[in-house]
């Protein structure tokens, strides 16, 4: 008998070691951070500018900034999403510039050369700081736009639920990690187990910045359920922009920015002069 309760327990065994192994290395699940230091000019960018950028906590960032080509035009946080790094995003950055808007293109810490490891907390803290070299550049909130690409977007929603901006764009947006992983991983107790759960669902009411959703139509990772969740729980103005027949990592070459262009001019008028 003793072996039909070693057989019995044998499965509750694996799963318990299937759970172990998760919850201690979820984090390189989550992230996937290209650890190489990217340069712009390898990926095609002129007239941009390096910069190094300080966290409250102090690390050292690199980013890619674009000042506007008008005093009085807008300039974009670009946060991105948690596969790659910035010289992935090269292609979105010169779009925002065809476009007539000045980009800061935000790289994280444990990304593209910077020290340090991606949590959410500390992601947060990066988000911030290019808030706050913004500032220092003197882009006022009214001309300031945060753009979050899927794992991005949960920071740009927390980020302007605590500071005023012109518009937030969101670029595949999730309710929360924890919902999102919870479709990857449908027997695992995600909601017990993660550490960075990333709730824009329970911050996106305290944004009151007009608010643009973009979604592919064939997203499998995030589902535009999600999107439309967020809206239903938004206070600010919203509205959404469906790609058809395009998946979750797509909506840029297919109108994405231009997209977003016309939401902002519509939503947020320039100042007269």
């Amino acid at each position: 008998m003793h072996w039909l309760t070693w057989a019995a327990g044998t499965p509750l065994l694996l799963y318990i070691l299937v759970l172990t192994g998760l919850y201690a290395f979820q984090r390189r699940l989550l992230f996937i951070p290209d650890t190489s230091v990217p340069d712009p000019v390898r990926a095609g960018l002129a007239d941009v500018a390096v910069l190094h950028i300080p966290t409250d906590d102090g690390l050292s960032l690199l980013a890619w900034y674009v000042s506007p080509p008008r005093p009085d035009g807008f300039t974009v946080l670009l946060l991105h999403g948690n596969a790659g790094n910035i010289a992935h995003r090269a292609g979105r950055l010169r779009a925002m510039q065809e476009r007539g808007w000045g980009v800061l293109l935000l790289e994280y810490r444990g990304y593209g050369g910077n020290a340090g490891s991606p949590t959410e907390m500390g992601l947060m803290l990066d988000a911030r700081a290019g808030l706050a070299e913004l500032r220092q550049r003197g882009v006022s909130p009214d001309r300031t736009l945060l753009w979050g690409e899927s794992l991005g977007t949960g920071l740009a929603i927390w980020l302007a639920a605590e500071k005023p901006v012109a518009a937030v764009l969101l670029d595949g947006p999730y309710t929360s990690i924890v919902d999102a992983a919870q479709r990857q991983y449908p027997y695992v107790p995600v909601r017990a187990l993660l550490k960075d759960r990333f709730d824009s669902l329970s911050r996106i009411g305290r944004v009151t910045a007009p608010i643009l959703v973009m979604q592919g139509s064939l997203d499998r990772l995030v589902p535009p359920a999600m999107g439309r969740k967020l809206m239903a729980a938004a206070n600010a103005p919203t509205e959404l922009w469906v790609a058809e027949g395009v998946g979750h990592e797509d909506l840029g070459p297919f109108g994405a920015v231009e997209a977003a262009s016309s939401f902002v001019e519509k939503r947020c008028p320039r100042p007269p002069r």
